[in-house]
C-alpha cells in the first residue's frame, strides 16, 4: 500500500493536490489541482475578502459560476475570479474534471483544507457552524 501523500487533501469526493502551498511561497500563491468527480458535493457558493483566484481546465469540463454567470472550463480554458465575486465549482458532466487552481495572495492554502476536511470527512452530519467559522477565519464569506 503506498504512503499517504502529505501533499493531497481529500474533502469527500474531492482531492486537492498541492504543487506550492502556502508555507512554501511565504503566502504569496497557492497552487493546486482540483479533481472533482461527476456529481461530487462541492462547496458551497462564497467569495473570498483578500484572494483572487484563477482556474484552468486540464480534463473533462469543470463548470464554474462566478456572479450568477455558469463558465463551462474544458482543457486549456481559463477564468479569472476575482476577490470579492461569489463563485462556485462544480462537475455536471459524465468522467471526472480536472483542473489547476492558482490563488494570490496565498492566504487560502493547504491548511484551510486540511481544517475543512477534518469537519467534512466524518461519520454523521458536518459541524456547519464550524465549517463557517473556519471560512471565515480564512477569508472565505459564505453567499
Amino acid at each position: 500500500m503506498e504512503a499517504p501523500d502529505r501533499k493531497t487533501v481529500r474533502i469527500g469526493d474531492l482531492e486537492l493536490r498541492f504543487l506550492v502551498d502556502e508555507a512554501e511561497s511565504a503566502g504569496k500563491v497557492v497552487m493546486f489541482e482540483f479533481v472533482v468527480p461527476s456529481k461530487a458535493r462541492v462547496p458551497a457558493p462564497h467569495h473570498h475578502r483578500d484572494v483572487d483566484e484563477v482556474v484552468y481546465g486540464l480534463e473533462g469540463t469543470l463548470t464554474t459560476t462566478v456572479d450568477g454567470q455558469k463558465r463551462p472550463i474544458a482543457a486549456g480554458e481559463t477564468v479569472f475570479i476575482p476577490r470579492g465575486s461569489v463563485h462556485y465549482h462544480e462537475n455536471v458532466d459524465q468522467g471526472r474534471a480536472r483542473g489547476l487552481i492558482v490563488m494570490t495572495p496565498g492566504s487560502i492554502g493547504r491548511r484551510y483544507f486540511e481544517e475543512i476536511a477534518r469537519e467534512v470527512n466524518v461519520v454523521g452530519k458536518p459541524d456547519l457552524a464550524k465549517i463557517k467559522e473556519i471560512m471565515l477565519r480564512h477569508g472565505l464569506v459564505p453567499a
